[in-house]
């Protein structure tokens, strides 16, 4: 049996949550799974059709995650565990040491959760926090050297990048509503993230300015909402592009794959903002899943999901010019095809029945 604890987990929405209910799902080809999972609006609905057994876990934030500590301590010491996962540091501190020595214990780490300066508060914390479990997993490359810069030093900590189930069939409701969107447009970009300053939505539509005289029947869509909804708003008015682009703040998951399904490219040149920075990207592999290639950026884990050249580019999101660049070498030439069926190729990688042997094996 395997117990997972999560702050992050469906029908919230991110890619934490996609990736722990990835990891769980997966984990039911091994042993029964017992999930802890903090309580969302419209979970029952989600818990009644899963095949999980998944506790909910309610109440004020402070509060609930000491009772759902007390309950992950309860059922370590009453069921014989082949292993315990956890979604972030914060998920483990409160787990005692000598509970969490009676089975494997996983802490998995995504970069933003981490990036705490140096002899902070936070930072003593989750060094604290992570010394409890046998292995640490970092989602990419740029993550574990990250937290070794952070002042973990023990060498346990190992690269599992997350899985994608996709891809997955979609309605033909779907697909009549992608072509209604996108038209005969060419060619068709779409990035799925939330809205906020580190996905470089800005600075995407101020490149798509300046491809339009380059292609005149370009559309974009963007399918996420945040805090950056107004602004981005604000500046489509102001960039005249209210017949370029469309913004979709609320979609199902068919629309969704249905719009990614007919897209051209995937756009989501990432940056640094503030202690926020993309650790992986697994909407990248989700991209390529679907045959298509990526534009991600240099200054995180992108590299692990896009193999620059190969499956997509990476460029810098913070310079106009590189994204407008890396575009336009896309699709010279038709390279975006060549790109797309390299992708699709390689994000057979990323099968979660692949990934969890992974996880297996340290078991």
């Amino acid at each position: 049996m395997f117990l997972v604890s999560t702050r992050n987990f469906p029908p919230d929405i991110g890619g934490i949550q996609n990736l722990m209910e990835g990891l769980s799902l997966a984990l039911l080809d091994h042993g029964p799974v017992k999930v802890f999972a903090d309580k969302f609006d419209n979970c029952e609905k989600y818990d009644e059709t899963s095949n999980l057994n998944i506790q909910r876990v309610s109440g004020l934030k402070f509060f609930k995650k000491y009772r759902k500590a007390n309950l992950v301590k309860e059922f370590i010491s009453n069921n014989n565990l082949r292993a315990a996962f956890f979604d972030h540091w914060k998920s483990i501190e409160n787990i005692d040491l000598s509970i969490l020595k009676r089975t494997k214990s996983f802490c998995l780490i995504h970069s933003k959760e981490i990036n705490h300066p140096m002899g902070s508060s936070l930072n003593k914390r989750m060094v604290s926090a992570l010394n409890k479990a046998n292995f640490i997993i970092a989602n990419s490359n740029f993550t574990k050297i990250l937290i070794n810069k952070l002042g973990y030093k023990k060498n346990n900590v190992k690269v599992i990048n997350p899985g994608c189930n996709y891809p997955i069939t979609i309605h033909e409701k779907s697909k009549d509503y992608a072509n209604q969107i996108y038209e005969d447009s060419f060619p068709k970009l779409i990035t799925i993230s939330r809205l906020d300053r580190r996905k470089s939505h800005r600075n995407i539509l101020m490149t798509i300015k300046n491809l339009l005289p380059k292609f005149p029947k370009l559309k974009y869509v963007s399918v996420g909402d945040g805090d950056e909804k107004t602004n981005l708003e604000n500046l489509i008015k102001e960039l005249e592009l209210t017949k370029v682009v469309k913004l979709i703040y609320e979609s199902t998951e068919q629309d969704k794959l249905g719009l990614l399904e007919k897209s051209d490219l995937f756009v989501m040149p990432s940056v640094v903002y503030k202690k926020s920075v993309e650790g992986f990207g697994i909407t990248f592999i989700e991209a390529a899943s679907y045959g298509k290639p990526s534009i991600g950026g240099v200054y995180g884990g992108e590299a692990d999901a896009i193999i620059d050249g190969k499956t997509g580019y990476l460029c810098d999101g913070n310079d106009l010019n590189s994204i407008y660049e890396t575009v336009i070498k896309t699709f010279n030439n038709n390279n975006y095809k060549k790109l797309g069926s390299n992708a699709l190729e390689f994000s057979n990688n990323f099968k979660w029945n692949k990934i969890v042997k992974k996880y297996i094996e340290l078991i």
